[in-house]
């Protein structure tokens, strides 16, 4: 399917095409460009994606966006970090889709997967959303630069640690629907306080389409804040979460057998029961807001519901992994790619859910949480002991005053890095173990997972 010309892109960027051509993607990444990509030759801190352009083309590249001539078919511009945000503006310009934008301190990837799989479900093949974690200055425009003219859907990822960036991308994004999944000490060394973060998170609602939806958690400490930013570009707003007062609201829930829960909610159309296959308090939290979005957006619940029932894992965000290990298996909850104060504590309550023979957690450190990194790391101990913990691996230097805190209550290693972790857990995984791997991406503990996903059965 065609997805840019080469007049569209010049068009759109008031660069000049060597020569025509069509593309069907668009990729800043050299190692991910396949055959009919556009690839965006972008500066970076350590190399210029202008030395890679015959890497690109060689893997199938149609044409390229570049600031200097190539020997290839390309557009030629003055930046090409300017252009690929031309070329996002641009094709958010000719979309019709109603458009979703999706923030939070934690959750917010979940969210945006969980509402993909649910639009796509009731527009197969005709819902579009950001890949990976692409939140930032250059994903949100790539993301939106593939989005397809004939999408229903678009949902868009935006992410910030500094306040004023969410509110450029939420003008590039210009979403009909705007969710803020909730606010925690998330990057909390680059702001006073935890309602700086709130104000940084509420700027979402800046890019608002006239009339939008701002979707809030009602539970949150920070909810009235939200809503007063909200009413200031929203047209409406919805509260999703527990508590009565919500507008989208848990009725009832019960555990089902794999680890998921079925609820009851309260939606603005009536009740809706369904089941949510990913275990956890914080996934009952996240489908309020995913069921919130797809009723604002005229979707249908009810299939909305369908496809939480089968949505599966997310690697390094709860993917769930049965390792064979002793003639039998122990179960590997895949928390690797990030960590936060609040998204340990609700893994870790996962954790403590299962039915397991034992349970260890390999634990990384945290990072941005600023002068108060030490008790932060220190009061994840009343979660590892509530979780039933019976092993604690930690990895990092920062991890140090949980270790000390845990001292003498459980059996406790304190490594340095990754590499070390999979040797711990190694010599102690035993059938009918669960092991949590969760800590922030810089620590690396995805490769204490790939080391052990070769024993998958």
């Amino acid at each position: 399917m065609s997805l840019w010309t080469s007049s569209a892109l010049a068009s759109a960027t008031g660069g000049t095409a060597s020569a025509d051509f069509t593309t069907s993607g668009v990729a800043f990444d050299s190692r991910e460009v396949g055959p009919g990509d556009l690839f965006v030759a972008l500066p970076g801190e350590h190399t210029d994606g202008h030395r890679f352009v015959p890497q690109a083309f060689a893997q199938g590249a149609a044409g390229a966006l570049v600031s200097h001539p190539v020997d290839h078919p390309h557009v030629l511009v003055g930046e090409t970090a300017a252009a690929l945000d031309a070329v996002g503006r641009a094709s958010r310009a000719r979309s019709a889709a109603t458009v979703i934008g999706v923030t939070g301190s934690v959750g917010k990837t979940g969210v945006k997967e969980a509402l993909f799989a649910c639009l796509d479900r009731i527009a197969p093949g005709a819902a579009h959303r950001s890949v990976k974690s692409y939140n930032n200055h250059t994903g949100v425009p790539l993301s939106l630069a593939r989005m397809p003219q004939t999408a229903r859907y678009g949902v868009f990822e935006m992410g910030m640690n500094h306040a004023g960036e969410l509110a450029g991308l939420t003008r590039m994004v210009r979403p009909h629907i705007a969710i803020i999944t909730t606010v925690a000490a998330v990057h909390i060394e680059f702001f006073k306080d935890e309602t700086g973060i709130a104000d940084a998170k509420a700027e979402i609602f800046e890019g608002l389409e006239p009339g939008g939806t701002a979707i809030i958690p009602f539970d949150n400490a920070h909810h009235a804040r939200l809503a007063a930013a909200a009413e200031r570009y929203a047209g409406r707003i919805i509260s999703f979460g527990r508590g009565a007062g919500a507008d989208i609201r848990v009725l009832e829930t019960m555990p089902v057998a794999g680890g998921g829960t079925f609820v009851t909610a309260a939606l603005k159309g009536g009740e809706l029961s369904f089941t949510i296959s990913q275990p956890g308090a914080h996934w009952v939290h996240n489908a309020l807001a995913v069921l919130a979005a797809v009723e604002a957006a005229g979707g249908d619940v009810a299939a909305a519901g369908l496809a939480l029932a089968d949505m599966a894992g997310l690697a390094g965000r709860g993917a769930r992994i049965a390792v064979a290990v002793g003639g039998g298996t122990a179960l590997l909850l895949d928390e690797s790619y990030n960590a936060n104060p609040s998204s340990m504590r609700a893994t870790l309550a996962v954790l403590g859910g299962e039915p397991a023979t034992r349970k260890l957690a390999v634990l990384g450190a945290m990072g941005e949480l600023g002068d108060r990194s030490a008790s932060y790391h220190e009061e994840l101990a009343g979660p590892v002991l509530e979780a039933g913990v019976s092993q604690a691996i930690l990895v990092g230097a920062a991890m140090t005053p949980l270790a000390k805190a845990l001292e003498g209550r459980l059996e406790l290693v304190h490594v340095a890095d990754a590499a070390a972790a999979l040797a711990t857990l190694d010599a102690t995984l035993a059938p009918g173990d669960a092991v949590l791997i969760k800590g922030s991406n810089a620590v690396g503990l995805a490769a204490v997972v790939a080391g052990l996903a070769g024993r998958t059965s």
